[in-house]
């Protein structure tokens, strides 16, 4: 509870009108919106695209892969995939978050979630 409260208080004195957009700009997660965007790309465009696309988003928004994976791992299981498509995925992105956690580099990463989603 302090927390929210805590995350209220910053987005109220940094933008002076609490939206779900303020909020996720303040914390520094990724909107709803980006996620989307993310996914359109991965599944919609050719590896190069979606890639670049996906740093230029990084870089311009800041955002970190952990909170993207976080995002995308809501997505997969709101998606009616087939069972194996879904396990496929969801054991990618597990790998992909353990491998972060101990220190690989971000951009092999995305490569990685980039080419999960391109090969299912």
């Amino acid at each position: 509870m302090r927390r929210a409260l805590n995350i209220l208080q910053s987005t109220n004195m940094a933008f002076r009108k609490v939206t779900e957009e303020t909020v996720y700009t303040c914390t520094g997660h990724p909107l709803k919106s980006d996620i989307a965007n993310i996914l359109d790309w991965m599944l919609n465009q050719d590896f190069t695209t979606a890639y670049r696309n996906n740093m230029e988003l990084k870089t311009l928004k800041g955002l970190v892969l952990h909170d993207i994976l976080t995002g995308i791992h809501l997505f997969v299981h709101r998606v009616d995939f087939p069972s194996s498509v879904q396990i496929h995925l969801l054991t990618k992105m597990a790998d992909m978050e353990y491998r972060l956690s101990v220190g690989t580099s971000e951009k092999i990463q995305l490569s990685s979630l980039i080419a999960a989603f391109q090969v299912t």
